[in-house]
């Protein structure tokens, strides 16, 4: 049976778990510490690679990472930080797995100073999703003023394996910006949100 609803033009060639990604995760507006790290490691190991590439591996970061546990990752030793690294269900870069340790860290001094990583993340945005209507992807940018501005204050307060556009596919994907096209399935319902 082929699937007929209308997505964003990203998401093509009929694999499901793509299709399940952009119905039913990209663009849900995030709140839960946890999975806010996962979104940010799994946004950082994309860069220069292909989100297909990342989301046939998400399974194996849950597993290698604790379930994305920020303290757990937080306190990995240089032991376990080789034996990730030798992890073939993970993207063994070093600088990124190295950035996810030291991020899951900075998170950590996020929720003592704001009392959660969603207080500090979702105040760009004022505490709700941005709403767009782009007409198509071409339409869609890949950083803005305030995925530059994130950017910047998380490097000042020691992430890594941060930059604008890395910051904007967070957004997009935990819901701060609804960036689904006017004409696929997902526009309206997230625009109620």
């Amino acid at each position: 049976m082929v699937d007929s609803k209308t997505r964003c033009e990203w998401v093509s060639g009929g694999n499901a778990l793509y299709y399940a990604y952009h119905d039913e995760e990209w663009g849900v507006p995030v709140h839960e510490d946890r999975e806010l790290f996962e979104f940010l490691t799994l946004e950082a190991a994309q860069a220069g690679l292909s989100w297909a590439t990342v989301l046939n591996k998400r399974e194996g970061y849950r597993i290698a990472f604790d379930n994305f546990d920020i303290k757990t990752v937080a306190g990995y030793s240089d032991k376990k930080i080789a034996e990730l690294l030798e992890n073939p269900e993970i993207i063994r870069n070093k600088l990124k797995v190295n950035a996810t340790v030291i991020n899951a860290g900075r998170i950590l001094e996020m929720q003592k100073e704001f009392g959660s990583f969603d207080s500090y993340i979702w105040q760009f945005v004022d505490g709700k999703t941005i709403q767009n209507k782009w007409g198509g992807m071409e339409d869609v940018p890949a950083k803005t003023d305030l995925s530059d501005a994130m950017s910047k204050d998380l490097k000042k307060r020691g992430f890594k394996f941060i930059g604008t556009t890395i910051c904007y596919a967070f957004m997009q994907a935990t819901g701060m910006v609804n960036d689904h096209t006017v004409d696929c399935c997902c526009f309206s319902a997230l625009s109620e949100n």
